[in-house]
């Protein structure tokens, strides 16, 4: 789920604050690398979590880092909603080449699908699925994302619950299932196989899968571990599907926002529409979210949560800079953390 804005209004003063070690000694010009050092081990000392990386990329320039322990820089570890903007990407290309339009409805690609219970998809467009304007419940309130589901049985449970608002941003992962259903019936393929081939390959991601019915992470990987400490390393993915099943590396996903940003992916057109928050009233484009941070630096990118991991991607507007992070738990007990890391990466400053 997208970050709240309100987490964004804080000092830039909190990365000293949270580190009075680091601030003690930080010189009097403090550069991204030594600013976002002294707030990553946070997220472990602080942010609960059992161990945490990132890797931040300038142009051709890479910077990893990492505190706790069993963690490392190739690791393949759950993206969870990141998945969302792949899957986005695939339909702005199709759309692209006409085999579909955003203003097309449900009810033309998928008939009876969304029905009952205040739901018609003859109303609802794939530009509505795409921005979280469909008024569709999220299937995992329901689920809590622990029941492995087909996405026929995701949209029943979610057509059961009670529908938000159309028109208005609601974040629900039922609308990126949905929009995987879609891609299979205008392709004859799985959405899946669709980001294999015109996503995963062309860029060389070979950290990056999706594992369908594999529990197991591929090698190399650490542990993940829930809230309460146990160890749930090995999961069915299809707990999340088209919404967050992705598996990936920190180098993977900062090349893939960087191509994405920089027009490798879509025509300028359809990036434009990607990065367009209007029916999402700012909150939202299609498969990314914005971030004004204090400076006035804005960042797009997604975040994602799956039982075990956290991710965050966020990249300059033309994708020349971005960071990744990861803690191999579901969250970061301290909300102030992920806004401080990303302040400090993206906003240096003398102190």
């Amino acid at each position: 789920m997208p970050t709240l804005r309100t987490l964004l209004a804080i000092p830039a003063s909190l990365v000293l604050a949270l580190a009075p070690a680091a601030a003690q000694n930080a010189p009097v010009e403090t550069s991204p690398a030594e600013a976002v050092d002294a707030v990553l081990p946070l997220l472990v000392t602080e942010g609960g979590a059992p161990a945490a990386a990132l890797l931040a990329r300038d142009g051709t320039h890479a910077r990893y880092a990492a505190a706790g322990p069993d963690i490392g820089r190739t690791d393949r570890f759950r993206a969870g909603s990141i998945t969302k903007t792949f899957v986005a990407t695939v339909v702005l290309q199709l759309a692209s080449e006409h085999r579909l339009s955003l203003s097309d409805t449900v009810e033309q690609h998928l008939p009876g699908l969304l029905r009952g219970h205040g739901t018609d998809g003859r109303r609802i467009t794939l530009c509505a699925l795409l921005t979280h304007t469909s008024g569709l419940a999220d299937f995992t309130e329901a689920t809590h994302g622990t029941l492995p589901l087909t996405p026929p049985q995701a949209v029943r449970i979610a057509l059961a619950l009670p529908p938000a608002r159309p028109d208005h941003f609601a974040y629900s992962s039922t609308n990126y299932v949905v929009l995987g259903m879609v891609v299979r019936q205008v392709t004859g393929r799985p959405y899946a196989a669709e980001a294999e081939r015109r996503i995963i390959a062309p860029l060389g991601l070979t950290g990056t899968s999706f594992p369908e019915s594999r529990t197991a992470l591929p090698s190399p990987h650490g542990r993940a571990f829930a809230a309460d400490g146990s160890d749930v390393t090995e999961l069915d993915p299809r707990v999340a599907g088209a919404a967050g099943e992705l598996v990936t590396t920190l180098a993977d996903l900062d090349r893939f926002y960087a191509a994405l940003l920089d027009g490798r992916l879509l025509p300028p057109r359809r990036l434009r529409e990607m990065l367009a928050t209007r029916a999402a009233h700012g909150s939202y484009g299609m498969g990314l979210f914005p971030v004004k941070l204090p400076c006035g630096t804005t960042v797009w990118g997604h975040n994602g949560r799956i039982s075990g991991s956290y991710v965050r991607s966020a990249a300059t507007a033309d994708g020349r800079r971005v960071l990744t992070f990861r803690v191999n738990t579901d969250a970061i007990t301290d909300p102030r953390l992920e806004p401080a890391l990303l302040d400090a990466e993206f906003c240096p400053r003398i102190w």
